[in-house]
C-alpha cells in the first residue's frame, strides 16, 4: 500500500509540474491519472526507507547518479552532433560483453544504464549467462569489446557496490 501512494504522490506531483499553472480540471484530470497509475504500477515498487542505514549503498547509489548522467550527457551531446555533422564516420556493430552481475534487476539496470548513456542500444540481456548483446554507434577502437567494456565496467563496478 506505502509504494501505491508512493506512485500516487509523484506521479500527481510530475503533472502538476509539467502542467503548471495548474487550473482546476487540470488537477481534477493528474488525480485521474496518478490513481490510474498508482493502481496499475505500484506493486512493482518496493519502497526501502532504510536505505539511509547502509551509507556505502547510499554512496554508491549517489556515484552510479552522477556518473550516469555525466555519461548520459556526453553521449547525448555526441549524438547530436553526429546528426548535425553527418559526414563524420560511423563504424556500428554488436558486440558481446560479458557481465558478473547476478541479479536480473542490476542486469536490467546495466543493460538501460549502458543503453542511454553510450550511444548503444542493448538488444539481449541474458540473465543465465550474464551476457549482454550490444549495438553500437560507433566503435571507437579496433577491438569493439574494449570500447564497449569500458562503458559496461564503469557502470558495472558501481552497481556491484549497490547490488552485493
Amino acid at each position: 500500500m506505502k509504494s501505491k501512494i508512493a506512485v500516487f504522490i509523484a506521479a500527481f506531483l510530475l503533472w502538476t509540474l509539467i502542467d503548471w499553472p495548474p487550473d482546476w480540471q487540470h488537477l481534477l484530470a493528474g488525480i485521474i491519472v496518478a490513481v490510474i497509475t498508482a493502481y496499475v504500477t505500484g506493486d512493482m515498487f518496493a519502497i526501502r526507507f532504510d536505505i539511509l542505514n547502509y551509507p556505502k549503498k547510499f554512496a554508491a547509489l549517489l556515484n552510479y547518479a552522477v556518473v550516469f548522467i555525466w555519461e548520459m550527457l556526453k553521449a547525448n551531446v555526441d549524438v547530436a552532433y553526429r546528426v548535425v555533422h553527418p559526414g563524420l564516420p560511423v563504424s556500428s556493430g554488436i558486440v558481446k560483453v560479458k557481465t558478473s552481475l547476478k541479479s536480473e534487476v542490476a542486469i536490467a539496470l546495466l543493460a538501460n544504464s549502458v543503453t542511454l548513456a553510450s550511444k548503444t542500444l542493448t538488444v539481449d540481456a541474458d540473465a543465465v549467462t550474464g551476457y549482454l548483446y550490444i549495438h553500437c554507434m560507433n566503435i571507437e577502437e579496433k577491438d569493439a569489446n574494449v570500447s564497449v567494456g569500458k562503458t559496461v565496467e564503469r557502470f558495472e563496478r558501481i552497481l556491484k557496490r549497490f547490488f552485493e
